[in-house]
Order: structure tokens, then sequence, then C-alpha cells
């Protein structure tokens, strides 16, 4: 039991790693060294007491045109996230369980993405609350990997004190999770200086899509079907990290951008790999804890892993729309 604790805590913080770890062409972009004097100019706040020199949440709605071309955006965005759970569907799921879920199955999954779908919230609501405040445009603009590292303990601190607290300890498991969310929007909140918030709608939507469709075929494959995927997945999640990491040293140009391609998109297929593990993995545990074993029962703490895997598959994909926007200006 114990054992098992200690496993999922460490595979929990490996994707939390993964997390602060982010692509590079992100990373470049609001950790460097011109950060402090982006920053203060976009931010406003403290920085620039000047309201027209400041950006709002009613600058951005500009990001939220009703234009035809913004109107068709948006609607191949909804076709895409409808094909996407089509087409995983029939390519995944060819064999399915037989009778479907239990009830108990059923309920325990449901609570999970009841929780999940809290987080998301929370995380949300944090991100544009320190945005709106400015209080990651002052803490960046004063040290930017300090910022990152104090996330990133906060991350990790916040997890463990939640994956140790007991079920019934109620006050103290929603205070860590409140926590955990709050790191992960402080890690999150840089992007709404850097990407237009109609972008990060449709990246937003893309990932739901991604998310949706992938823990379908996991709850309704054969059970057990990708369990064998948790060992690779966690090596994979271990090379996405290194290679985030070596595009912040000198090398050179054709090194970066290789390591860069492996963080974004190989963790696409890590992170949408590791939805479909959990998804199952969640399912097994409502049958043991329905079967009478000794394992608590916390759709919370399992709603973490899928919110770490939509928090990463939607970093990368927001990451690849900016790509194109700027290969698009270009031309």
């Amino acid at each position: 039991m114990f054992k098992v604790g200690i496993q999922s805590i460490s595979k929990s913080v490996q994707r939390t790693g993964c997390l602060k770890l982010q692509p590079a062409a992100i990373q470049q972009r609001f950790i460097s060294s011109s950060s402090k004097r982006l920053l203060p100019r976009i931010g406003g706040g403290g920085f620039n007491n000047n309201p027209s020199a400041r950006y709002t949440f009613e600058e951005a709605k500009s990001g939220f045109n009703t234009s035809p071309d913004a109107k068709s955006k948006y609607v191949t965005a909804a076709l895409a996230v409808g094909g996407t759970i089509l087409g995983t569907h029939f390519v995944l799921n060819r064999e399915t369980r037989e009778g479907g879920l239990s009830p108990f199955e059923a309920k325990y999954l449901n609570e999970t993405f009841t929780w999940l779908g809290g987080g998301l919230a929370t995380v949300t609501a944090f991100s544009v609350g320190l945005f709106r405040s400015n209080v990651t445009a002052r803490l960046m603009s004063m040290n930017p990997w300090a910022f990152a590292g104090i996330s990133l303990v906060g991350s990790i601190g916040s997890l463990m004190g939640l994956r140790s607290v007991a079920p019934d300890n109620k006050g103290g498991k929603t205070a860590f999770w409140f926590l955990f969310n709050a790191a992960q929007a402080a890690t999150l909140s840089p992007l709404l200086y850097i990407a237009p918030p109609a972008l990060m709608v449709r990246a937003g939507l893309y990932t739901a899509g991604v998310i949706g469709s992938l823990s379908y075929v996991g709850a309704t494959s054969k059970n057990d079907t990708y369990l064998y995927l948790g060992g690779p997945l966690l090596a994979g999640c271990v090379v996405i990290a290194i290679s985030s990491l070596i595009p912040m040293f000198r090398v050179g140009a054709g090194v970066a951008n290789a390591a860069s391609n492996v963080s974004l998109y190989g963790g696409l297929a890590v992170f949408g790999g590791f939805t479909l593990y959990d998804t199952q993995r969640i399912l097994q545990k409502a049958r043991m804890i329905e079967g009478g074993a000794p394992i608590p029962y916390d759709p919370l703490n399992e709603s973490i892993s899928l919110e770490l895997n939509f928090i990463n598959l939607f970093i990368r994909i927001l990451t690849i729309l900016m790509n194109q926007q700027g290969g698009n200006r270009r031309r």
C-alpha cells in the first residue's frame, strides 16, 4: 500500500516536472533576458501608471471578434474536436468491453472528471486573477527564474501534501488542492501576456477534444488494454524533460531545434498516452475498491493526473498554434 502511494507520487512529480520544463518555443518568450523590459510595458499595473499603456482584458476582447474569418476558425475548432473524438474511437477502440461500466465504476469515473473540471476552472480563475492584478508581471520582472523555481517547488510540495492527506480529511485535502491549482496558475499565467485570447480558446477546445476522446477510448476499451503503457510513458516523460532542458544551454541551432521538436511533438504522444493509461488505471482501482481491496476511495487524487495531462497537452497545442500563426505572419 505504501509502495503504491510512493509510486503514484513519483509519477505525478515526473509529470509536474515535464509541465515546468515547457517547450522551448514558449520558454524563450517569457523566461528571457528581455522579460524585465517586456512585462512592465505590457502588464501595466505597478510599472506604468498610464492607463492607456496597460494591457487589460477589455483590450483583449478584441481577440474575440465576430468576423466571418473568426467564426470559421471557431467552427473549424469545434469540428476538429468532434472529428478527433470519432476518429480516435474508430482507430483505437476496435475492441470494446462487454456490458459497459458497472454503476460503481461509472460513479468513480464521473466524480474524478468532476474534480478535473473544478481543477481546470480554478486554474483558469487564478491565472486570470494573477494576470489582471499584475502579480505575475511584478514577480517575473524581478527574477523570472526565481518565479519559475518557486512555482515548481509549490507544485511539488502541494502535490505531495495532497497525496499524503487521507480522503476523510476533506478540509486539509481541499486546501492542498487549492494550493496545487494556484501553483499551476502561477506557471500558466505568463501565457496570457504572449498568446492572443482567441488562440488560447482554440487551444483549450482542441485539448478538451483530445482528452475527451482518449478518456472515452480508455473507458470503453477492454480492461487492462492500455495499462502496460505505464513504464514506457514514464521513460518518455524523462526524455521530454531532458529535451526541454537542452535548448537552455549553448548548443547548436540544429540540436536546439531537434530537442524542441522532441519536447513539443513527443510530449503530445506521451501525455496522450498517459490519458489512456490513467483512465484505465482509475477504472481498475474502482474495480478493486468495489471488490473490497483496502484502497481509499479518492477521486480527487485521481483527477490530478488527468489535470496534469490536460495542462501539458494544452501548452504544446498552444505552442503549435502560435508557431503556425507566426509562420503565417512572416509570409
